[in-house]
């Protein structure tokens, strides 16, 4: 996967280049800054950044990384907060864009980031993620390098906008409602009686201390009475199970690349688009059979821009499905409903509300 977010402390994560917050001096104090340098060994580590000498903020350089599991050490100083008004934004995008830049140079195939500038330059973290998240997206149209963004707590931050307010609203009104009409649905047994009782003792409260409207436990009977059950089913065609089978449909690997090529994007466009490495994408490719995890399926639909219905097809195809009862289906069900195909914001989302992200 090109981009993920981890929680995770930078100094035990994996990756040919780790990315450190410096001090634009030769000097460590505390914060991720510290903790790299004792990870590393600090009198080593310090002796070779003095050899660098000041760094100006918004620039990389570049050490070797000793004990940690790491090639190179990139240090860059990020901009201290004062009130956005002040070259801060551009300063930081400099310190991801540069960083990214020395660690291709380098011939990293993987960089781990901190959310740089958060710690005690102040920088707000919900919009020192955002930056950094559309920095990296821009980079990784155009190169190949696997990027992780180290969250060293989930909690250390709070994402914040109409957007992921909406998210919310998404999730409780379909998640709630489709979990109700559902538990109406599975009583129906007991009859119209059945239900007026449950509404009874439900006291007018979901459990969560809710309240239910009157007009949504009749419309989740209605949905249930009106329902048949034992309706016959209609009569099948006269065709033999041979002539059936040898009309099966596309596979999910044929679907995908006719979705391709009536697209007119690019096989790299679409992996790139999807947050999928070239390996992974050559496998599909290759296999007409190829049955992709959920989370991968998915990440292609985001990248055609498929509408839902043409995503249910696909994942059908992979023998998958949408779940009304999933929250990371909702979240992706959101985006796609509104025309919103920028799979670093789905991630965001679902990085949020504790979901794995999207990719492969």
């Amino acid at each position: 996967m090109p981009f993920k977010i981890i929680r995770n402390d930078i100094t035990k994560v994996k990756a040919d280049a780790i990315v450190n917050t410096a001090n634009p001096q030769p000097i460590y104090a505390s914060g991720t800054d510290a903790a790299i340098y004792k990870a590393a060994g600090a009198d080593q580590l310090l002796a070779e950044r003095k050899k660098i000498g000041a760094i100006e903020r918004g620039q990389a350089a570049v050490t070797p990384a000793f004990a940690l599991s790491a090639k190179y050490i990139i240090h860059t100083v990020g901009p201290s907060w004062i009130d956005g008004n002040h070259g801060e934004f551009d300063t930081l995008s400099a310190c991801y864009k540069n960083s990214l830049e020395k660690a291709t140079d380098l011939k990293c195939k993987s960089i781990a980031f901190p959310l740089i500038a958060t710690g005690v330059y102040g920088f707000p973290k919900d919009r020192a993620l955002q930056v950094a998240i559309t920095v990296i997206s821009r980079f990784l149209l155009s190169n190949e390098i696997d990027v992780i963004l180290v969250v060293f707590d989930r909690h250390a931050f709070e994402l914040s906008g109409k957007l992921f307010r909406d998210v919310d609203s998404f999730i409780d009104e379909n998640y709630v409602s489709k979990q109700r009409k559902q538990e109406y649905r599975e009583n129906i047994s007991g009859g119209r009686s059945e239900s007026i009782n449950r509404r009874r003792n439900l006291d007018q409260n979901d459990g969560d201390g809710q309240k239910i409207n009157e007009s949504d436990i009749l419309l989740a009977e209605s949905v249930c009475m009106d329902s048949a059950p034992y309706a016959p089913v209609a009569s099948a065609p006269d065709i033999s199970l041979d002539d059936a089978l040898d009309n099966v449909g596309e596979t999910f690997q044929q679907r995908l690349l006719h979705l391709i090529d009536e697209s007119g994007l690019s096989d790299v466009d679409v992996y790139k688009r999807a947050n999928m490495d070239r390996k992974l994408f050559s496998k599909i490719r290759c296999n007409k059979d190829y049955k992709p995890r959920k989370k991968t399926a998915l990440a292609l639909a985001i990248a055609l821009k498929l509408n839902l219905d043409d995503t249910v097809d696909l994942l059908q195809r992979a023998e998958l499905a949408l779940s009304p009862s999933n929250k990371s289906d909702l979240i992706v069900e959101y985006f796609i409903s509104r025309q919103e195909y920028d799979i670093y914001n789905i991630n965001m989302a679902l990085f949020q509300h504790h979901q794995p992200i999207l990719g492969g």
